[in-house]
Order: structure tokens, then C-alpha cells, then sequence
């Protein structure tokens, strides 16, 4: 096979980075494929920067994704010369993958190495004691249980990934099934990525199943999956949410498509302390103590049922005080469910080690073509700094300076033309800081929700909200999680959390459910010009772009006139 195509849209760089040329016409085809092996981490107006690891290799190996495989598409989209370095690295850490295995040996555990790997790992130091020669010319050692985790966790950081083949415990049973039809009387059931993608967490058949992530676009079904994963499991259940909201959200989905009474289903969270068969928890109880000096009191509720699954809702937010009990639970089945990968902690490689590899995702743009998900415009509006805040700006230290173009009192006029534009469809305004979020509400008499509003009042007026009693909701980012708003069709984000990739995923997420009609919805983000905000911006777009969305560019004039529109790569 040639070394490369000449005039493609990739550029391959040895220290494993790769532009993206957008400009060229075949550059949605190469982004489509390299998407699955690399993890895009800067995009400049027009080339694109994409970095390929030893993670997103080993996650898109997980996938069945193959080091030929990646190194072709490689070859076929390159400009030029792929670096022949490049390819056997990608050779090495895909090679890796289901090299090292984790297998039951009668009450312990046996880490198997294969022949090309097994003297590396005696030269980590992490295991206990000489391997034991096995007839292929591997080797292996006896593992206590209580070090699967962490052993596993070491591993993957010194580059070696365990393909955990050990098994799990059945835990409580407990009688499930799927609705054929809904509490309402709609028919139900799986779509077909819903149904693949509990396929191959379960994989029954080949023992590498019980573990791992799902990767879904808000509006796509993520609880679905993780329910029906339940129901044919048929096992009890811990379910791990980020909200006391989305707490009651799982409890509603439960009773309303499987078989599950009240009296199955409990709730930890709030003032609430439920232990049944399925029980639903929040991640900030788990994680409650009064001081720095006490233990985590609640994480009791880990071992206070013979549970046969943990689900990890927006697994992306997992606290790392629950990353440390995780490593104990590896007997135990532990589904993640994301709208992204990305942590902006960048503890991706404790998730794949500790909950599981990314077992399944579909490209957005693959569902919204089919109608899954709403076509979604998306338009970065770009203000010029109102005068009665210039002076302030200058003066201020660079802290200050991202709160002051964050809070930009030109942004009300914007968000007011917006409001004037869509007139008569749901319209959702998200912001960051609660003086802007208040000075808004107060503008137009439009409700505000914060975490500051109690959770009846909240319910109150996100039922308003579905109903159409209130058209437009002004949230901060106590709505950025599981919300169920599904007829919202506009958002209009005035501020955020500096360059967060997961928060721009899950805003945009809000309004991506199917609509009638024409299916569509518009996502705005408001900065203001010439300052960090257009930088920030810029990095929140970065998961967006890795899934095919564009940004069009609107600059606000500096005085009342015509606006200048362009368009850019997301």
C-alpha cells in the first residue's frame, strides 16, 4: 500500500499530532475517521489539531477498532508521508491491548502476560513476586482479589492496559423486564444503537462483558440503555446519579417502562435514606462529611446490598473519592453512561481502568441524520465590550478580566434581540455568574432557577417550562445536568466555566431531543470580542467539533448597524 495520498486533508506528525485541513473537501470524511483513535485538542480557525494516545488507541482497540485499521485511514486521508515511528508506535500500543489479562484462579486472581510483554512488566515492580512460566513462554502471577483495581490502575498508567477477564458475582437477583408499553400507553422499545449498545456491554459470551462505558449525545437514551442493561442483567442495583433531580428523573423511568414497583426502588439523596433492591443515590452524598478529618459515611451504601451492578450516570463527573471505593468493586458489574469522554480532570485513563473501557458511541451527526436527535444550528455571537465596562477591564488582573467579559452588559441586548427572533418557541438562557443571570431575569420578568431555588419550587417552574406556561427559563448550571426539559429548542449560553469541553457538551444537550415538525433547534453562545472569553470559547467548542458540528460567526457591531456573519469550523 502507498505510504500516502498526496493532497489529503491530514497532516501526520511524529510527535503523534495531526492537523486537519477543513478547507478540503474531503476533510468530513477524515475527521469521521480519525475522530475514532484520536482526541482533537486545539482548533485554529482552519487546521485542526488532533493528538493520538495510548488511550484513545486502547479505547477504539475496545471498540474492535484495529492497528491496521487506524494506521490505513492514516495513509489514505495524509498529505504526505506517514511517519513510519508513528505507525509502529500505534503498532505497540494497540498490540498491547488483551495482551495482559486478569483471569479467575480459584479464589485469587492470575494476571497473564504474553512471551513479548512478560519481561517489561517484571521490570515495573508492580507485581507480587517472579511470574510463573506458562506453556506459550508467558507468564503468570497470582493476584490477591482486593488488588484488582488498583493493580489494574497502575497498569494502564505505566501502558500496559489488563483486559479483565476475571467475571463478576451474580449479586441479589431481582425479577425485571421491559414495558411493551409505557405507564401512557405508547409503545416501547429499544432502538437499534440502544439495543447494540447493551449488546456489548453484557457480552455474556465472551467474559470480556460487565464493564465499561457508553457513549450517547444527551436526548439519545443514555437511562434506557443503562435500564434495559439492568433488565437483562436481572440483578440488584446501585445507581449513581449527579443531581437529586436527576435522581427522580431514573426513578420516573424506571417505573414507567419496566416492571419495577415503588416498593423496588429506593432513594438516597436529599433527606431521603432508601435501601431496596434498585436504589438511585447522588454522587455529593457519597461523597458528604463534615470535615476533611471524618470518612465518607455514606459510602456505605456500596456494600449495604449484594449488588449485581453499579451504574455511573454522566460517568464523566465521577468524584475521586468514588474513584478510590471503585477500585474495591471490581467483582461487581459497572456500567458508565457519558455524553463525553472528556474529564476535565483528565482522569480518563481511572475511568477505563477502574469502570471500564469505552464499549460503544455513535458520532452525533449520525443520529441526527436519522432523526434521533434534532438538527442543531450552532452560532457563536461575538460582542464588543460595552464602554461602561472598558475602564474596569483595563485596570483589572486577568482573574478579574475573564468575570468582567463573562458579565458583559452588551450581552443584554443580544440575548434580548435572540428572545425577539424566537419569539414563541422555548428558549432556555444558561449562564455562569448569578448578578448577570438576576440583572437578565429582572429585564424581561423571566423566572430564574439557581441552586440558591429551592427543589419544589425548581420542579414548579421546569413544569411551567414544559407545559408552555413560561416560554423562556433562565437556569445557571445547576441545569447543565439532567434536566428534563425536551420541548426546549433554543439555548442561549451568556457565560460558563472557562474552557470546559463537557460543560458545552451537556448545555448544547438540553434542546438535541427530537422535536415534531422540522426536528431543529439553535444553540447560541455569547462572548464578548478581543478578550479571553473568544479563547475559552474556542477550547468549549472542541468536543462539539470532534462530532461534526460547525459554528457560524456573528460580530456585533461596536454601535447600532448590521452585523457581520461568517462561517467557521466548530
Amino acid at each position: 500500500m502507498s505510504m500516502h495520498a498526496a493532497g489529503g486533508p491530514l497532516i501526520v506528525q511524529s510527535d503523534a499530532s495531526v492537523l486537519l485541513d477543513v478547507r478540503h473537501p474531503d476533510a468530513e470524511e477524515a475527521r469521521e475517521s480519525l475522530a475514532r483513535f484520536a482526541e482533537l485538542v486545539k482548533r485554529p480557525e482552519d487546521l485542526h489539531t488532533y493528538r493520538i494516545t495510548p488511550l484513545s488507541v486502547w479505547n477504539a482497540a475496545s471498540s474492535g477498532l484495529t492497528a491496521d485499521e487506524m494506521t490505513d485511514d492514516l495513509i489514505a486521508f495524509s498529505r504526505y508521508d506517514v511517519p513510519a515511528g508513528l505507525i509502529d508506535r500505534i503498532a505497540t500500543w494497540a498490540g498491547r491491548y488483551g495482551k495482559i489479562r486478569l483471569e479467575a484462579d480459584g479464589e485469587e486472581l492470575a494476571l497473564m502476560a504474553d512471551r513479548d510483554l512478560a519481561a517489561e512488566l517484571e521490570g515495573l515492580g508492580l507485581l507480587p513476586g517472579p511470574g510463573v512460566p506458562e506453556p506459550d513462554g508467558g507468564l503468570k502471577w497470582r493476584v490477591p482479589p482486593e488488588r484488582r483495581g488498583e493493580l489494574k490502575r497502575e497498569l494502564t498508567k505505566r501502558g500496559f492496559p489488563v483486559l479483565d477477564l476475571a467475571g463478576y458475582r451474580r449479586g441479589g437477583q431481582l425479577e425485571i423486564g421491559l414495558k411493551p408499553l409505557t405507564s401512557s400507553g405508547a409503545p416501547f422499545r429499544l432502538r437499534d444503537y440502544q439495543e447494540r449498545a447493551v449488546d456489548l456491554f453484557c457480552r455474556e459470551d465472551t467474559g470480556a462483558g460487565g464493564s465499561g462505558v457508553i457513549v450517547l449525545p444527551c436526548g439519545a437514551g443514555k437511562t434506557i440503555v443503562g435500564i434495559a442493561a439492568l433488565a437483562r442483567l436481572r440483578c440488584e442495583a446501585l445507581i449513581l446519579t449527579p443531581s437529586v433531580t436527576s435522581v427522580q428523573q431514573w426513578r420516573s423511568e424506571l417505573l414507567d417502562k419496566t416492571t419495577l414497583t415503588e416498593r423496588d426502588i429506593g432513594v438516597y439523596a436529599g433527606s431521603e435514606r432508601e435501601v431496596r433492591p434498585v436504589t438511585i443515590a447522588t454522587y455529593s452524598i457519597m461523597t458528604c462529611r463534615s470535615s476533611k478529618a471524618e470518612d465518607y459515611h455514606h459510602m456505605k451504601l456500596f456494600g449495604e446490598r449484594d449488588w449485581g451492578l453499579i451504574i455511573y450516570d454522566e460517568v464523566h463527573l465521577l468524584p475521586a473519592p468514588v474513584f478510590r471505593m471503585t477500585a474495591d468493586l471490581q467483582a461487581k458489574r459497572r456500567l458508565g453512561l457519558t455524553a463525553t469522554l472528556v474529564r476535565e480532570d483528565g482522569r480518563e485513563e481511572d475511568v477505563f481502568s477502574l469502570i471500564g473501557p469505552k464499549r460503544f458511541d455513535l458520532f452525533w451527526k449520525t443520529l441526527e441524520a436519522k432523526g434521533w436527535i434534532a438538527r442543531v444550528t450552532c452560532t457563536e455571537i461575538r460582542v464588543p465590550l460595552d464602554p461602561s465596562a472598558a475602564a474596569e477591564y483595563a485596570a483589572a488582573g486577568q482573574r478579574a478580566r475573564i468575570r468582567i467579559a463573562a458579565e458583559n452588559p452588551a450581552k443584554l441586548r443580544v440575548v434580548g434581540d435572540l428572545l425577539a427572533r424566537h419569539r414563541g418557541q422555548p428558549v432556555l438562557i444558561i449562564g455562569q455568574y448569578l448578578r448577570q443571570l438576576k440583572q437578565m431575569a429582572a429585564a424581561w420578568g423571566v423566572p430564574l432557577v439557581t441552586g440558591e431555588t429551592g427543589h419544589e419550587e425548581r420542579e414548579r417552574l421546569y413544569a411551567r417550562f414544559r407545559s408552555g406556561e413560561e416560554p423562556v427559563l433562565i437556569v445557571s448550571k445547576v441545569a447543565n445536568l439532567a434536566v428534563d426539559l425536551p420541548d426546549a429548542a433554543v439555548a442561549v449560553q451568556v457565560s460558563g466555566s472557562y474552557g470546559s469541553r463537557q460543560e458545552e457538551a451537556q448545555r448544547i444537550g438540553r434542546i438535541m431531543r427530537p422535536k415534531p415538525g422540522a426536528n431543529e433547534c439553535w444553540f447560541y453562545t455569547v462572548v464578548t470580542d478581543g478578550t479571553k472569553e473568544t479563547e475559552y470559547a474556542r477550547r468549549r467548542q472542541l468536543f462539539l467539533t470532534e462530532q461534526g458540528y460547525a459554528y457560524g460567526i456573528m460580530r456585533m457591531p461596536e454601535a447600532d448597524g448590521a452585523a457581520r456573519t461568517e462561517a467557521a469550523g466548530c
